[in-house]
């Protein structure tokens, strides 16, 4: 073996005991990232004005993705989410009808 395979190797070994994270927290933080981007639309800043229909996908997504995973969460889990969902439904309603 060459001096240049053995890192490659190296590399592959620690790859193999990395632990693939379930699908179940991927979608979580998958959500949360699309819950967090919302809020983001829909906040004003000075260089940016607030983007609901932009934020309308996100939180559409985010809530679609929940209700794939939702049964296989803990019940505080659950309740976080939708606790997240609605404050950002709530913050859409107010910011799309004003």
């Amino acid at each position: 073996m060459s001096q240049q395979e053995a890192p490659s190797r190296e590399l592959d070994d620690s790859a193999d005991r990395a632990e693939m994270p379930t699908v179940d927290r991927l979608l979580l933080e998958s959500i949360t990232t699309l819950l967090l981007s919302a809020h983001a639309f829909l906040t004003e800043t000075a260089e940016r004005a607030a983007d609901p229909p932009s934020a309308e996908i996100a939180i559409d997504v985010a809530s679609f993705s929940f209700e794939r995973v939702k049964e296989r969460l803990s019940s505080d889990e659950r309740l976080a989410f939708v606790q997240m969902l609605t404050d950002i439904r709530l913050l859409y309603v107010r910011k799309r009808d004003a």
